[in-house]
């Protein structure tokens, strides 16, 4: 078969799925849906469009001349790497997007190195280089470096490089953009410097990398068949990751035709292909021949570096805005994570409402609280925790790179930001628009918290990427940076008169008319320690007329604070309400009686 599997791999906003989609509407056999979106296509997820990263690694094949392209579109962010490594085992090469700009950025480090290690021959696309101060010769210079940093062989050095303008749909061998017509140098080079997948004789092995879902089919596993032809109807051994060989007959095979999967009769070595009928199937196990059962290895993935402990929601609010608020109910969604993510990690507790949750970051987990609010669940969650280790005797700890991306201004505040937070500097430059760049080494713990004081300490001008490094000797304690919460002393609804009083004290969370309950975190108090307001009580009316009256106070816009930004927030002693409407702060103990036992 006239094959080519690659993946497309960049840092987050390089412009991956726009070149991607460029890819799409000028292959052969691509058709777009009368509706459907004409930009973004491979981002079809909700939250994916909201944030503008991909977070799922999809699916597509494409057309060029008599060559089938599989196209694997991954996730930028290393928070998302179990998506990444898994990929890795499906394809033959990768595309290289890189910001013609800003060139390779941390991200780009860790998705290239996933490639390196696994022998994958790599093509470079300098991506935007219709932007106005684009460099593409210091952005190339600056990747060739990068392979040499992460231990590239001679052969992965030699790339091929392609300049390219994804939103505009051209690309071509130099970096001219008035010279570029079209997309096809990308698919030429694909074509010329990916090897076709090497399939032998041998007996069937497909190893299962991705799960889908059908409403009439089933599970999905979708995957790389290594060998042999996979046909419908056929008994076949599923091979879990435990070892154990099972017996099952596949109810469909598909392939990919442009986004859709079609249903085909056979699959032949080399493609990658949907089965269904195996309704257990897990990531990572292998589906061989029935009589000669050999399975393939197992995907080895990175541990997590932060938990979380999610728990049924104990608030006044129960039940209120959520269809799912039992413990069976999340138990079963956790679960159901599991099947698709192999990077998280659920322990239960010695409580039956209660579980430790483990990702490879804020983002990962937040995505998955995400998900299940959209679905409908209510939840409470802890404080972010990292996650140390014990080597011989020796206290370990994740380590991450941060790099940052601020005017100079604010460059001395984000120093002393990051010692504070036993950051080290690695690295800083400035460029002709004075805006600094420096890289730190900082402890993951003192990443918690920080993204929000950054935004505010750099007035939203600020840009901060983190890598993780891997586990280090313990760094020391970090001084707690003080905090302080506003928390309503009484159930009822928010009021004008209530607010302004708790407005002096720091900044709201929350407006007028709106309910609250007693232990709910509704400001951050201006200083260290908890202030406790009334903020649902009403001005007494009397029958005496005073100056100023029916002058009412203003009140300052209160906070919004998103998922991401409650979970900076809160501190030890502080959980996050999680329902479908709502994001609320609260106290783990509601009432002062509570908080001073617990004390």
């Amino acid at each position: 078969m006239n094959l080519r599997n690659i993946a497309i791999i960049a840092h987050v906003d390089h412009g991956k799925t726009t070149l991607v989609d460029a890819l799409l509407k000028q292959s052969a056999n691509f058709k777009l849906k009368t509706g459907a979106a004409s930009e973004l296509i491979m981002d079809s997820n909700e939250l994916e469009r909201e944030r503008g990263i991909t977070i799922f690694s999809k699916n597509a094949a494409v057309l060029y001349r008599d060559v089938k392209i599989n196209i694997v579109d991954t996730p930028g962010h290393a928070d998302f790497g179990g998506e990444v490594e898994r990929i890795m085992r499906m394809v033959d090469g990768v595309l290289l997007v890189v910001d013609a700009k800003e060139g390779p950025m941390p991200q780009t480090k860790f998705v290239l190195r996933k490639a390196i290690q696994a022998g994958h021959k790599v093509i470079v696309v300098i991506n935007k280089i219709d932007k106005p101060d684009a460099r593409p010769e210091w952005a190339l210079n600056a990747t060739f470096d990068l392979f040499f940093e992460l231990g590239a062989s001679e052969e992965q050095i030699e790339f091929p490089v392609i300049y390219a303008s994804g939103v505009q749909g051209k690309a071509g061998m130099t970096k001219h953009l008035e010279t570029m017509k079209d997309i096809e140098p990308v698919f030429e080079a694909i074509v010329a410097h990916i090897p076709p997948p090497a399939t032998g004789a041998g007996s069937l092995q497909f190893l299962t990398v991705n799960l889908a879902y059908d409403n009439y089919k089933g599970k999905i596993a979708i995957g790389r068949l290594y060998g042999g032809t996979l046909r419908k109807a056929t008994p076949i051994a599923h091979i879990t990751r435990a070892g154990e060989v099972k017996r099952a007959t596949l109810t469909a095979v598909m392939v990919f035709d442009g986004l859709n999967r079609i249903d085909v009769e056979e699959a032949q070595a080399g493609d990658i292909v949907a089965i269904a009928g195996i309704p257990d199937v897990t990531i990572g196990e292998t589906i061989a021949d029935a009589e000669t059962p050999q399975p393939l290895p197992i995907i080895e993935i990175e541990e997590p570096t932060i938990q979380m402990t999610f728990a049924v929601n104990t608030s006044p609010f129960r039940g209120k805005e959520g269809k799912f608020t039992t413990s069976r109910n999340i138990k079963e969604r956790l679960e159901k994570e599991l099947e698709t993510d192999v990077a998280l990690r659920v322990t239960p507790t010695d409580a039956t409402d209660r579980w430790i949750v483990a990702g490879r970051g804020e983002l990962h987990l937040s995505i998955l609280i995400e998900k299940m609010r959209r679905e409908g669940y209510e939840v409470e969650v802890s404080k972010p925790q990292v996650i140390f280790k014990e080597e011989n005797g020796e206290r370990l700890e994740p380590i991450e790179l941060v790099s940052i991306e601020v005017p100079e201004t604010y460059s001395g505040t984000i120093i002393e930001m990051m010692g504070k937070r036993l950051g080290t500097m690695k690295n800083m430059r400035m460029d002709d628009n004075r805006v600094a760049f420096m890289d730190f080494e900082i402890p993951t713990r003192g990443l918690i918290g920080l993204r929000n004081r950054f935004l505010t300490s750099t007035k939203g001008t600020g840009i901060m990427n983190t890598l993780f490094l891997g586990y280090r000797p313990y760094l020391g304690d970090i001084t707690a940076i003080p905090h302080g919460s506003i928390v309503a002393t009484e159930a009822g609804t928010s009021t004008n008169y209530g607010l302004v009083t708790a407005q002096g004290r720091g900044k709201l969370f929350i407006g007028d008319g709106v309910p609250v309950y007693e232990g709910m975190v509704v400001g951050e108090n201006a200083k260290e320690g908890d202030v406790m307001v009334h903020v649902a009580r009403e001005k007494q009316l009397t029958n005496f007329r005073a100056k100023n009256e029916g002058l009412a106070e203003q009140l300052e816009v209160p906070i919004s604070l998103s998922l991401e930004d409650a979970l900076d927030y809160i501190s030890d002693d502080e959980l996050v309400e999680i329902t479908p409407q709502n994001v609320r702060i609260r106290k783990k103990y509601l009432t002062d009686n509570e908080r001073r036992k617990a004390r």
